[in-house]
């Protein structure tokens, strides 16, 4: 709390509940937020206790987010309370990807926010997330933000991005493994896998072109109107002649999506490395790693835009967006370890029952 005491009307802890509450609840701008609680203010009085039945308006929120709080200490007191996630398991799979938060961008100012997230799939939990000032830097955040988190027995899955030696090496070090993909950022290794599975081109010339050790499985999924076969083949002989950090496995990763209303066909290649060796990732176990990675997308930055209006939300300072996109990244993560299956439908049933949203937080 870096409020002045004097003409502080509110604890820091009533003013985070009430938009924990407010945000659970269905409420996402801080004028909707501090509505929500103003028409819930003798409740909310009751239930905690609190000497004053007033509840704070829409600008104390936003003073607050902008300047009543430190973003980092609140970024670090979510790392802590989230750090012994995903100890129990074996080769977790833990996404990394940056997000703007496009609420922040003033043309004439700045470029806006950027988060870099490490995030839990299987449990619905960001393990840490730093702030960066463009999307061309998560290069650089990337060390950081990886140097809070407990890298033992963890994959960390990254696009192609973060395909470095440098963060290979740190992962490596640190007892976690990685699954990265292969694009023109790392030209003569893309250039190297193609070839490598190229059947008319011979990488290892002189050497009687010996039988390669390809292993693959497919995968097939439907929905959304199209049907998608995905085909991975690996392979362990290239280990010694790319000379990557750790490096134990490469692969091609074939998508096949076939839209189901036109027939049209869409096809796409992609190359990878990976840390891991055969014996504990075989193709399809790969392929399930690559899947699980896509949940960074698709149940944080996805639910933070459309369920709970992160984008929308406009913010002068960068410190209101980042405390909000912390409050989110909460939110969510509450939710997924709640018993809904659905965000909104979880906001919708808390909006008609506020104490269960209030059992949920305490």
């Amino acid at each position: 709390d870096r409020r002045k005491a004097r003409g502080k009307r509110y604890a820091l802890a009533t003013i985070l509940l009430g938009m924990f509450l407010a945000k659970l609840c269905g409420e996402d701008k801080p004028s909707g937020i501090a509505e929500w609680v103003t028409l819930r203010g003798k409740w909310i009085a009751s239930v905690l206790g609190l000497k004053r039945k007033s509840m704070p308006s829409h600008h104390t929120y936003r003073r607050t987010l902008a300047d009543g709080m430190d973003e980092e200490e609140f970024e670090e007191l979510t790392r802590k309370y989230f750090q012994h996630r995903g100890e129990t398991g074996y080769q977790v799979v833990i996404s990394m990807d940056g997000k703007m938060v496009r609420g922040t961008i003033d043309i004439e100012v700045n470029k806006g926010l950027c988060l870099l997230a490490v995030y839990l799939p299987g449990e619905g939990v960001t393990l840490a997330q730093v702030a960066i000032e463009s999307k061309q830097n998560e290069i650089s955040a990337a060390p950081t933000l990886l140097g809070y988190v407990d890298l033992r027995n963890k994959v960390v899955v990254g696009d192609a991005m973060h395909t470095q030696r440098q963060i290979s090496i740190q992962i490596g070090k640190a007892g976690g493994n990685y699954i990265w993909t292969v694009k023109g950022n790392q030209p003569q290794l893309l250039q190297d896998l193609q070839d490598w599975f190229d059947p008319k081109v011979d990488l290892l010339p002189g050497m009687g072109s010996p039988p390669k050790d390809f292993r693959s499985s497919s995968m097939t999924s439907k929905g959304h109107g199209r049907i998608e076969v995905r085909t991975l083949t690996t392979s362990s002989q290239l280990n010694d002649f790319l000379d990557w950090p750790f490096l134990q496995q490469v692969f091609q990763l074939e998508r096949r999506v076939t839209i189901s209303k036109t027939a049209r066909v869409r096809y796409e290649i992609v190359y990878g490395i990976t840390s891991l060796p055969a014996e504990l990732a075989s193709p399809y176990q790969l392929l399930q790693m690559l899947r699980s990675y896509w949940q960074i997308e698709n149940c944080l930055h996805y639910p933070r835009d459309v369920s709970l209006h992160e984008d929308q939300t406009r913010f002068k300072k960068k410190s209101a967006a980042h405390i909000m996109a912390i409050i989110n990244n909460l939110v969510l993560a509450l939710i997924a370890n709640s018993d809904f299956l659905f965000i909104p439908s979880a906001r919708r049933y808390f909006a008609a029952h506020p104490n269960a949203a209030l059992h949920l937080l305490l």
